[in-house]
């Protein structure tokens, strides 16, 4: 006869060991904050320390001992700094000049940006990656580069634009009064065209196509499915665009420090906010007041963006 084998029986006396959810909970968190450590020491070393350090010079001021030919000190003056700079007219002059001009010249960055999306969303998608890429050139070219370009471009002595007018009977300055703001946009412009076309037309393929389809069958045409139906979907990335540019815009320094150096009379060392710091920093030597000048384009800019933002988005919702 067979025998039956049973089983073999499971020791009960050890307890089993059950992990609590808060534990695994805390070791998750603990992961989590590994993993964004590298950003998290990033970010202190390249914002919080540099802002903090700002703040701590624009509390500062350099005076002279005796009647001005003693030795400089640093000494503790509070806010100073930022009082004086509420009464600057020179600084505020240059964000309102900048502001005018971001005003007209982001305007017309994102109208051409806006119809060579709908262009491009109209052809076949072999030709629109064609001329993605082609559009896209002036982001990828550095800022100094493509501001380099046009500098010999705008060059009253090398431009082949001024030769050919020349030759055809034709006198033109790219600076000098309104020509000076003309050309500087026409720079931004050739600059922000690819990038903000590219993150229109994204949204403008994320559409849904049931939406053009129904609009056909309403017997719509081509270009008032895109008034109606496609530019009232993407609103939302109409702002963003729109905030990034005015952002930029009052950072503006490095495209009229270059073009500064053709035509010093037309861009003076404060056409913008940035330049004025930069010129006061590193040429007057006052760090204090330009860390201070610094600190209030800052939070300019943020307020500005975040009005701009809030506003636009009530108007368009």
């Amino acid at each position: 006869m067979s025998t039956l084998t049973r089983p073999p029986k499971v020791a009960t006396d050890s307890p089993v060991r059950r992990t609590s959810p808060r534990r695994t909970g805390s070791r998750g968190a603990y992961k989590g904050l590994l993993f964004l450590l590298p950003f998290l020491l990033g970010f202190v070393l390249t914002y919080v320390l540099p802002i903090a350090y700002a703040f701590s010079q624009s509390l500062h001021e350099k005076k002279s001992s005796g009647i001005g030919f003693g030795p400089t000190k640093t000494v503790y003056t509070g806010f100073s700094n930022f009082a004086s700079i509420l009464s600057d007219g020179t600084f505020w002059t240059g964000v309102l000049r900048t502001l005018l001009f971001g005003g007209a010249q982001i305007t017309v960055m994102l109208g051409i940006s806006l119809l060579l999306a709908l262009l491009l969303d109209g052809i076949a998608a072999r030709a629109v990656r064609f001329f993605r890429a082609g559009l896209l050139i002036p982001y990828v070219i550095p800022g100094v580069v493509s501001t380099l370009i046009w500098l010999f471009l705008y060059s009253p002595t090398a431009s082949p634009i001024l030769d050919m007018a020349d030759s055809a009977g034709l006198h033109f300055d790219f600076f000098g009064g309104l020509n000076t703001y003309v050309s500087l946009g026409n720079l931004l412009t050739w600059q922000g065209i690819g990038f903000n076309m590219i993150l229109i037309s994204a949204s403008l393929q994320a559409l849904p196509r049931e939406l053009y389809e129904a609009a056909r069958l309403d017997g719509a045409k081509e270009w008032r499915i895109a008034w109606s139906v496609k530019i009232p979907n993407i609103t939302g990335i109409l702002v963003l665009t729109g905030m990034f540019s005015l952002i930029g815009r009052l950072q503006l320094f490095t495209e009229p420090l270059f073009l500064r150096y053709v035509a010093p009379e037309s861009i003076s060392t404060d056409f913008t906010p940035m330049l004025e710091i930069f010129d006061r920093a590193f040429k007057t030597g006052d760090y204090q007041y330009a860390a201070a000048e610094s600190l209030v384009l800052a939070a300019v800019t943020g307020i500005l963006a975040f009005v701009f933002y809030r506003v636009t988005n009530r108007k368009m919702s």
